[in-house]
């Protein structure tokens, strides 16, 4: 590792998704978006489920989704620790949408409270999945964000 760049380590609770080099990494969390270069102050947070995007030093990106977690950031090392981390590239983008509207289908029905906070909670962590694959598929035409 060099000065111009960071250290990402992406750990979920079954194994280690990513660890390497990055320029960049963008991320969401308790309060909104973070960017994160090298040498940023250090920080602790909560992350929301979405995606987490790093810029490698050859310029090209990884997209990852996760279910929400945890967030360390030290001036040159970050780490993402999830209970469910996996590349955009391994999600079935299909399969996110038939869950998701499956939920939505169930929010439409009467249910309990509790079964709608389940279903609201499903939604939310589909929607990340589906917006980390949208984001890959972005960056492969060459679109920028």
């Amino acid at each position: 590792m060099n000065i111009a760049t960071l250290r990402l380590d992406i750990v979920s609770a079954e194994k280690e998704i990513f660890s390497g080099d990055t320029e960049m990494i963008f991320v969401t969390g308790e309060m909104g978006e973070l960017g994160i270069a090298p040498g940023h102050s250090q920080l602790l947070t909560t992350l929301r489920p979405g995606y987490v995007r790093a810029v490698l030093p050859n310029k090209e990106e990884e997209v990852f989704y996760i279910s929400g977690g945890m967030l360390e950031v030290q001036p040159y090392v970050v780490s993402v620790l999830a209970d469910t981390a996996m590349r955009a590239a391994d999600i079935d983008e299909a399969a996110a949408l038939a869950a998701k509207e499956h939920a939505e289908k169930a929010l439409a029905g009467k249910i309990s409270a509790i079964d709608l906070a389940k279903a609201t909670a499903e939604i939310a962590e589909i929607s990340a999945q589906i917006r980390a694959v949208q984001r890959l598929k972005k960056r492969a035409r060459g679109e920028r964000s």
